[in-house]
């Protein structure tokens, strides 16, 4: 039996879904942190659950030919990455696995996972990053907690974003601005939001506890000063004891407060709020991904669910008859009407705000039956009754975008009994260097799967 503090041998067989190996000592499964796929090692428990263990490795007696030596100094004590131990391709191979692993133990199918699309980028590509702010630190969380590491460059993001933030920590130290503390719910600064675009543009957005901020005309000079392509500097106020990040009340501090970014040939406007993928080179392959699984051939109506923006939507809009997009955010839902009348698709587009499960049952009353309904849901995937209102529909494909193999996997057993079935899967990498994956699934009603 395993005790905590005990050493043990272990085989680490592979890798879950948060980075860690993953071994089996006297029957249990033990998850080890920074460990790879085949390495032996003498395992040291620190923790015991009821169905798991989690552990450290004490002594590595035979590391794996896919180990490096990481290439950030805050590597292990910063939450953002976990992968950066490995080599690139190894990373690419754990990705692939875990999409096709979660499909069979999940979803209890055997559909294999043949191609994993990997970055040509994998430094620096982060057009998004939400800095949280404590006293004396402006950087990135560390691994489980809300601790903030304070950090003065990370290797995901662009350069601006680095010269946006030690500006910033700059202004808040200079004129002693607090920031705020979760327990109390005092203090000031809670997040420095940075969005940039391909043009070299950055958006920033400073979220506060607070409908002013303390000499906003300092903090605005010094970030001018500090980012050529600063386009804009917006305060969101967030006075609610929470863990969400952005407030609902926004206020324009300097410039605009949205910023223009190229995706599969379409010009979308940003607002801070707006959900837009953190790397713009591999969305563009993820999303001709979905295009090609939805086979269009121009007379198709086309519902997608969680729309966002429009940005898949106006890329399917190209090619189908009529696509009906459905975004719980109305700010999201105004951006993705204006993107696609400056498309030039505003014909060939409805946008309608409100629940993804509510609409598409009210799409299906209204008589509405696609031909490929779209879904790029939340990491928590599909309510069920979003399944069951887009099988009543009975489209002849189903195109799922996921970033998240377990709730993905979930989702393929749910429509199971509602006749559809999964029959081409390939997973995208996003996120390199960290542990998230994104993939991209095909259902087909069972009798056309056969």
């Amino acid at each position: 039996m395993l005790k905590e503090g005990g050493i043990y041998p272990a085989v680490i067989e592979g890798c879950a879904s948060g980075g860690e190996g993953v071994a089996r000592i006297e029957g249990m499964a033990v998850f080890v942190r920074g460990a790879l796929r085949g390495e032996r090692a003498e395992v040291r428990i620190e923790h015991i659950g009821h169905s798991a263990a989690w552990g450290r490795i004490e002594r590595l007696c035979s590391p794996s030919p896919a180990r490096v030596e990481p290439d950030c100094p805050y590597f292990g004590r910063c939450g953002g990455c976990q992968l950066r131990h490995m080599t690139y391709a190894e990373e690419l191979e754990v990705k692939r696995r875990r999409v096709e692993d979660a499909l069979r133990r999940i979803g209890g199918t055997q559909l294999p996972v043949p191609v994993i699309h990997g970055a040509e980028n994998i430094l620096r590509y982060r057009n998004k990053v939400q800095f949280p702010v404590a006293q004396g630190a402006v950087g990135y969380y560390q691994g489980g907690t809300h601790q903030v590491v304070d950090i003065a460059d990370c290797l995901l993001q662009p350069e601006a974003d680095t010269a946006c933030r030690a500006a910033f920590k700059g202004w808040m130290e200079k004129f002693r601005v607090p920031a705020y503390d979760e327990r109390t719910g005092k203090g000031v600064l809670r997040h420095l939001f940075v969005r940039t675009n391909a043009a070299g543009e950055a958006l920033c957005c400073v979220v506060a506890n607070g409908k002013k901020l303390p000499y906003e005309g300092e903090l605005t000079h010094a970030l001018r000063a500090a980012v050529p392509g600063l386009a804009g500097v917006v305060l969101s106020v967030n006075t609610r004891k929470t863990n969400v990040i952005l407030g609902e009340e926004y206020r324009t501090l300097w410039g605009r407060d949205w910023l223009e970014e190229e995706l599969c040939g379409h010009v979308f406007r940003l607002s801070v709020p707006s959900f837009f993928q953190v790397n713009r080179e591999q969305t563009q392959v993820l999303y001709r991904r979905a295009l090609d699984f939805a086979a269009l051939t121009g007379g198709e109506t086309v519902v997608e669910l969680y729309c966002g923006i429009g940005t898949i939507s106006l890329t399917m809009a190209e090619q189908a008859r009529q696509v009906i997009g459905v975004e719980v955010v109305p700010q999201a839902v105004a951006d993705a009407r204006e993107n696609a009348r400056r498309g030039g698709l505003g014909d060939k587009t409805r946008f309608e705000c409100g629940d993804a499960a509510a609409l598409a049952a009210q799409l299906e009353g209204e008589g509405v039956r696609p031909d490929v309904v779209v879904v790029d849901p939340p990491r928590k995937g599909l309510a069920p009754e979003a399944a069951q209102a887009i099988a009543r529909m009975a489209p002849a494909r189903v195109v799922y975008v996921s970033c998240d193999p377990a709730t993905l996997a979930r989702d393929v057993k749910r429509f199971a009994p509602l006749g559809y079935a999964p029959v081409r899967a390939e997973a995208v990498d996003l996120f390199p260097r960290t542990a998230h994956v994104e993939s991209v699934l095909l259902l087909v009603p069972c009798g056309a799967a056969g």
